[in-house]
């Protein structure tokens, strides 16, 4: 398996230098050449683990590694730290170390990228930056902590995240770890990164000083394909509880932000699995609501600050790999959409494209919507879910309500309902407003009953480790004081 970039400026590459790189050369993201068909070789050992479907997924992507790393590496990121529940149509990905779905990926993540390291000979030490809507500084900075030959940047819109979240990534130990907060929002965080990534020039220098930079945000190819196993993984889990029956078709509903986690689910049926329909589930901030209904995107809006931070976002990178497949794999289209985005802050697809996305269905649900599923959803099933999972489960149910497709379905379940705490307090009528937010953690548990994420329990009670605030102008001034020389 070799990978191009969706901008063409680059081919051939091996899965340890795309791993390394996390972003192409010329601005493009890494896809792979082609998709194995891993649904027929797999359908028949149902039964399989999650590190054993873990296992027969990445090796089919990364054949540079030998059999015996991979299952290192998924043995090392995923015994005894992670696992996946379905529950009511709900796919849990939250039973991790930071109680969030970016787990699955950001503890494969570091090992598969420390043996790509050995395997290209860099000797430089790699410094991972990422821009964070909320959970994937938690898990960037959780996977890589005190790994040798790295260190960690997490950047994160300072008043927007939730608490919660800025209390794990503030509390952070580890002697290459650094977070900063910026005064600005997540897509102003993300274009710094991605600005640093596209400097060649800033490359080049800092390599000079034997360091350079990668990813870890789902830009990285290397964090994408095992966000692949979740669908794979749940649907075998419908089928072992007889929900569905082999070959069954599925619907999956994701409550999408950056369009990772819904672009590994269609990773996994362009690999076989059985999926129908891919519905896109927005918040306030509808740009791909808005994309998968006009066939534009435009992202010159404001943004909004919703009880569902972490899809706070109107750029949605992973789209871009989307897009390539949509026009046909043409990466001269596909350069020119991106050149128009960053431009022009818009751009329109064809109608060829529009009719290779009819599989994707995009809607959003707003506050009062999401509140009266978490209600509703507890107070009939006894069932309890976070804001991002009940966007998700809103727009799903629009979706059958407007079409009366009645396809099994998985809802990814992204997040621990404690890690927005007081969203969920707000939603089922409880009143807290006199509690700070480590405290409503306490009120919810004494409400629900559900056991409190060891990883969220006495967060508070930390040590804050990182005070660090920047303009979104002095972001590359921050990487230049982490470097610890100045190569500008």
């Amino acid at each position: 398996m070799r990978f191009i970039s969706t901008r063409g400026g680059e081919f051939d590459i091996s899965s340890s230098k795309a791993i390394i790189n996390g972003i192409s050369s010329d601005g493009g993201l890494y896809v792979p050449e082609e998709f194995p068909n891993l649904y027929e070789k797999i359908k028949n050992k149902k039964s399989l683990k999650y590190e054993e479907i873990s296992f027969e997924i990445i090796k089919e992507f990364f054949t540079d590694f030998t059999f015996e790393e991979i299952k290192f590496a998924v043995d090392k990121a995923y015994k005894n730290r992670f696992k996946v529940i379905e529950e009511n149509g709900f796919l849990e990905l939250y039973h991790g170390p930071t109680a969030a779905f970016k787990d699955a990926a950001l503890l494969f993540l570091p090992q598969i990228m420390k043996l790509a390291k050995e395997k290209e000979n860099i000797s430089d030490e790699i410094i991972i930056l990422a821009a964070t809507s909320g959970d994937t500084g938690k898990a960037a900075l959780e996977g890589f902590c005190d790994v040798d030959g790295f260190k960690v940047l997490v950047y994160y819109p300072n008043d927007g995240v939730s608490p919660v979240q800025k209390m794990q990534m503030l509390t952070q130990k580890g002697s290459n770890v650094k977070v900063v907060g910026i005064k600005g929002n997540f897509d102003e965080a993300q274009s710094g990164v991605k600005e640093m990534f596209g400097d060649n020039e800033l490359k080049k220098r800092m390599l000079s000083k034997g360091v350079r930079i990668s990813s870890a945000n789902s830009i990285n190819i290397g964090r994408l394909i095992p966000q692949i196993i979740y669908y794979y993984y749940g649907y075998f889990q419908l089928v072992n509880k007889q929900k569905i029956k082999l070959g069954d078709k599925i619907n999956v509903s994701v409550p999408t932000g950056n369009f990772g986690n819904i672009l590994a689910a269609y990773y996994a049926k362009e690999m076989g699995l059985p999926i129908a329909k891919f519905i896109c589930a927005s918040n306030e901030n509808k740009v791909l609501a808005d994309f998968f209904d006009e066939g534009i995107y435009d992202k010159r809006r404001e943004l909004i600050l919703t009880e569902s931070p972490s899809m706070d976002i109107l750029v949605s990178s992973n789209l871009e790999r989307l897009l390539f497949e949509a026009s046909g794999r043409d990466s001269n289209e596909t350069k020119k959409l991106m050149n128009e985005l960053e431009h022009k802050g818009v751009y329109s697809i064809s109608e060829k494209s529009k009719e290779f996305l009819n599989n994707f269905y995009g809607n959003y649900a707003n506050t009062k919507e999401v509140y009266k599923a978490i209600k509703d959803l507890y107070e009939k099933e006894g069932y309890l879910i976070d804001t991002h999972t009940a966007v998700a489960y809103v727009v799903l149910k629009k979706y059958i309500k407007s079409t009366g497709d009645t396809t099994p379905y998985l809802i990814s379940s992204t997040a621990s309902p404690y890690k927005f705490s007081r969203s969920i307090t707000n939603a089922l009528e409880i009143d807290t407003n006199e509690d700070n937010d480590f405290e409503v953690i306490k009120r919810l548990n004494k409400f629900c009953g559900i056991n409190i994420p060891t990883n969220l329990k006495n967060l508070d009670k930390k040590k804050v480790l990182h005070n660090n605030i920047c303009s979104v102008n002095d972001m590359r001034q921050v990487l230049e004081e982490f470097v610890g020389e100045n190569i500008w």
